[in-house]
């Protein structure tokens, strides 16, 4: 068994030495990094929920939300705070694994905090309908242990640990009004010295009922003697950033509105992570919701001023701050080189990419990268018996929306066995649009599937778009501004025609829009159909 183990180990770390050499390609779509000494919001255009981040030495590592979407917690690293490369994931699977390996829109890893203490890197997640579990490292671009349930209960979310200096453990959380029947308070228990328990001595920390509904996501740090509590308040999508503070961990807390959107265009500037810089300078980064595009991550300037935070810039002189759409960049003793997360993929390695993600557990034959062959391949796997929608099917290979504009094109092959096979680019969430090539009656067809309202259970819709002569064909979508989307075919990458009418992107269940791949048949047979992929390219419109 142990042998075994240590095999798995080196597996792991290959696979992510190799992913990771797959990230280099700066984004053509989304560059925070203006290269004049100064950034433009967001520095992360894109769907990373729930930021939260953590600074050892030089350098800067978060992670974020994943909810349903395998694998979870990603991990990002920075070494400005403005340029963010995607270099692993501490849950390769999610547990309960019985639960996960079938889809649970909107469910599994919440917000989560990371942290570090002692040589190790600890990650604690909430699972709003099981608790906290907590995950931890040595090196987060290597493997995070197995998740450890410290907290078992329904509707307990945003954990938030904190180290006292008499060496102390403490756990904040917040409650989920949908699973605890309550929420817009905050909590606090202490742990264990191994932080693998959390204690059943909760006590009520902060009560935001009266000034600040909807109070969650606290997170904890100390300063000149005082305890700090950041904690967003009034709703992921119109709130504001609260801080609380006291000389006692338990309280009373005295309360203030540090950050709000005033009169700027960035709604709900909250739930974030204060972080400093090896020059002293203070930085906050949040997220702004923007619907289609998910949850986007903003960088903000922060100072001190009677052991209050000051975040962004107070534009109307209410002793509030706004958040920045353009400033200089974070002090950090030197200038590093431009990154971005991954996008396009050429399908060139051994190993999944890192920008992929599936939206349960993986089962192994729902698709896998090729041996140097320069493809991935996606199997044709069987449709639910009761099959409406795509809401129903967990292998959907899929990734964030990386911009407010794109397009993002693809070549594939379709090899089909059997009739009723197909493959599909498709623009996800609540309701969504593909393009899809399928076998129907021995003939190639092109198709638009479109389903409306899909998460309230409604069946989609099939357009008939044209005959098909070839299996070998590139799709493409162009993204514009306000998610407004287009499919397009073509047979040479050159000559490109519209494929169906055009759709506006919708959110998923507390994710935003996601593009990708799924290929489905009807029933179940011994040798199914396969797409093998070529290469997907993100670039401008």
């Amino acid at each position: 068994m142990k042998r075994k183990s240590i095999q798995l180990a080196c597996l792991v770390f290959s696979t992510i030495a190799l992913a990771q050499m797959k990230t280099d390609e700066v984004s053509k779509v989304w560059v925070s990094d203006l290269e004049n000494g100064k950034y433009k919001n967001p520095v992360l255009y894109a769907d990373y929920s729930d930021p939260d981040v953590c600074r050892v030495g030089k350098d800067y590592y978060m992670t974020a939300s994943s909810f349903n979407c395998i694998p979870g917690l990603p991990i990002l690293h920075s070494n400005d705070l403005v340029n963010w490369k995607l270099v692993n994931y501490a849950l390769p699977k999610q547990p309960p694994f019985e639960v996960y390996n079938t889809i649970q829109h909107g469910n599994g890893v919440w917000a989560p905090c990371i942290r570090y203490h002692k040589g190790e890197y600890y990650i604690f997640y909430p699972d709003p309908d099981f608790g906290i579990y907590m995950t931890k490292t040595k090196d987060p671009k290597g493997q995070w242990s197995e998740p450890v349930l410290i907290k078992a209960a329904k509707g307990i979310i945003d954990p938030a640990p904190f180290w006292d200096e008499d060496g102390k453990a403490y756990l904040g959380y917040a409650l989920a009004g949908s699973r605890a029947g309550t929420k817009s308070v905050l909590m606090l228990c202490s742990m264990n010295e191994e932080v693998t328990v959390a204690n059943e001595d909760d006590v009520i920390m902060f009560d935001g009922h009266e000034k600040h509904t909807t109070v969650e996501g606290p997170k904890f740090y100390k300063r000149n003697g005082y305890y700090y509590v950041f904690a967003p308040a009034g709703g992921v999508a119109t709130g504001w950033q609260l801080i609380l503070r006291s000389k006692n961990i338990f309280g009373p807390y005295e309360e203030k509105v540090v950050l709000e959107q005033g009169k700027t265009a960035i709604n709900g500037p909250h739930q974030g992570a204060w972080v400093d810089t090896v020059a002293g300078e203070d930085w906050f980064l949040h997220f702004q919701d923007q619907g289609a595009y998910g949850r986007v991550v903003h960088l903000n300037p922060m100072s001190w001023k009677d052991n209050w935070p000051v975040m962004g810039v107070d534009n109307d002189k209410n002793g509030i701050g706004e958040p920045v759409t353009e400033y200089k960049k974070p002090n950090v003793g030197t200038t590093y080189s431009v990154v971005t997360p991954p996008e396009s993929d050429e399908f060139n390695e051994p190993v999944q990419g890192l920008q992929w993600q599936w939206h349960a557990n993986k089962q192994l034959v729902w698709g896998y990268p090729s041996a140097n062959m320069g493809y991935y391949r996606l199997n044709c796997i069987s449709k639910p018996a009761d099959f409406k929608s795509l809401w129903q099917v967990p292998n959907i290979l899929a990734q964030k929306f990386p911009a407010e504009e794109f397009a993002a094109t693809t070549k594939f092959t379709f090899t089909p066995n059997f009739d009723n096979e197909e493959f599909r680019l498709v623009v996800m969430g609540r309701s969504y649009s593909s393009i899809a090539v399928k076998q129907v009656k021995g003939q190639l067809k092109l198709l638009q599937l479109t389903g409306s309202k899909a998460d309230k259970g409604n069946a989609e819709t099939s357009t008939e778009l044209a005959d098909l002569k070839t299996a070998a064909l590139y799709f493409r979508l162009k993204v514009e501004k306000g998610g407004k989307c287009q499919f397009y075919y073509s047979l040479d990458d050159k000559n490109y025609q519209k494929a169906g009418v055009a759709f506006t992107a919708s959110e998923g269940t507390w994710i935003g829009a996601k593009m990708g791949f799924v290929a489905l048949r009807e029933g179940v047979i011994n040798n199914a159909g396969y797409v093998n992929v070529d290469w997907f390219r993100v670039t401008e419109n």
